[in-house]
């Protein structure tokens, strides 16, 4: 049974995140490189903006903000599963190479396959979850013993490796693509916000809208999987059924987020750590919490990022791994 005090904290943490997305997204719609004052955007958002602050506001910010805000609730909730199942705070869809797979994937999809712009947008996702996927059925394949089975430590090691060797092959191959289809790959790897048109929302919005509420009814499952081995089996957990359910759910959240964002890591670190600190280890408490933290996050990094340097500022995978790169080597010395 969850204690009441947490219950009262985790929705109080719930409120503040909420009003923190709010504050920055408002922040986020005023601040750009065509300015829109704050006192026009209320007449802007109910339809009596000029063209001018009309199209800012609706073709240009509002699309980047939502994106954003999806992205890293995917990230982060990505993040909080692979940490779930494999008993290592250290896992991250981007650090143990998943985001590389997608990446990979999408290059190939972008530079060899003729595409609509149309269905390009919708594929998207899919292209990268089966990237995703086949990256990490093989690092699942690598980390697991027949004797004692999936090797936390072993599976972040080896994901780390996938990370790098499918770097080294993006770069194989863009080194003879087309000038402007590198230039989309490069500012993809930089983890810069490209996806920023409604029809991108509308390709990512379904996959949160099954796997969010998915998540939080497999909590109790996770919960479980994190105790020993021996224990989780006691009380009846298929762990190897489970664990592959979850990756799948983990991958698919990853994907649906990098392929709009390009490859952005430590979100999925970060924030389930956060989240843990503030209202413990239970999945029920800290997975709405790390879900706000991860878009907050991502919609901070990106709102501070873009308006830094004038006209295309620093990309938000840049601005996050600022701050992560040091979380991350803290809590590889602290284990």
């Amino acid at each position: 049974m969850i204690q009441p005090s947490l219950l009262k904290k985790q929705r109080l943490l719930l409120c503040i995140l909420l009003v923190l997305i709010t504050i920055t997204t408002v922040i986020g719609m005023g601040l750009g490189y065509s300015s829109l004052s704050y006192d026009r955007l209320i007449p802007t958002l109910l339809g009596n903006g000029s063209f001018k602050e009309e199209f800012v506001l609706f073709s240009v910010r509002l699309p980047r903000l939502i994106i954003t805000l999806l992205a890293g609730m995917a990230l982060a909730l990505s993040g909080a599963i692979l940490q779930g199942i494999t008993r290592n705070d250290l896992a991250d869809p981007g650090i143990i190479g998943i985001n590389a797979g997608a990446g990979v994937a999408i290059a190939v999809f972008f530079l060899f396959f003729p595409i609509e712009a149309g269905s390009f947008v919708y594929l998207l996702p899919v292209v990268a979850f089966f990237g995703a996927i086949l990256t990490a059925f093989f690092i699942y394949i690598f980390s697991y013993k027949k004797n004692t089975g999936l090797q936390p430590i072993r599976l972040v090691l080896i994901g780390i490796g996938f990370s790098m060797a499918l770097s080294g092959a993006m770069i194989v191959l863009i080194s003879s693509a087309e000038r402007e289809k590198v230039d989309f790959i490069a500012k993809w790897l930089a983890g810069n916000i490209w996806g920023t048109d409604w029809l991108f929302i509308w390709a990512i919005l379904p996959w949160l809208v099954i796997l969010i509420p998915f998540t939080l009814y497999k909590a109790n499952r996770l919960n479980l999987l994190g105790l020993s081995e021996p224990v989780a089996i006691g009380v009846g957990v298929s762990i190897e059924k489970e664990r592959i359910v979850l990756l799948l759910t983990a991958v698919a959240l990853a994907a649906a987020a990098v392929s709009v964002t390009g490859g952005i890591t430590f979100i999925g670190l970060m924030a389930p750590h956060m989240a843990k600190a503030l209202v413990g280890p239970r999945n029920q408490l800290f997975i709405p919490v790390a879900i706000l933290i991860g878009g907050w996050l991502l919609l901070f990094a990106d709102t501070i990022g873009r308006n830094l340097l004038e006209p295309n500022g620093i990309p938000a995978g840049i601005m996050v791994a600022l701050i992560g790169a040091p979380y991350f080597m803290y809590l590889l010395l602290k284990k």
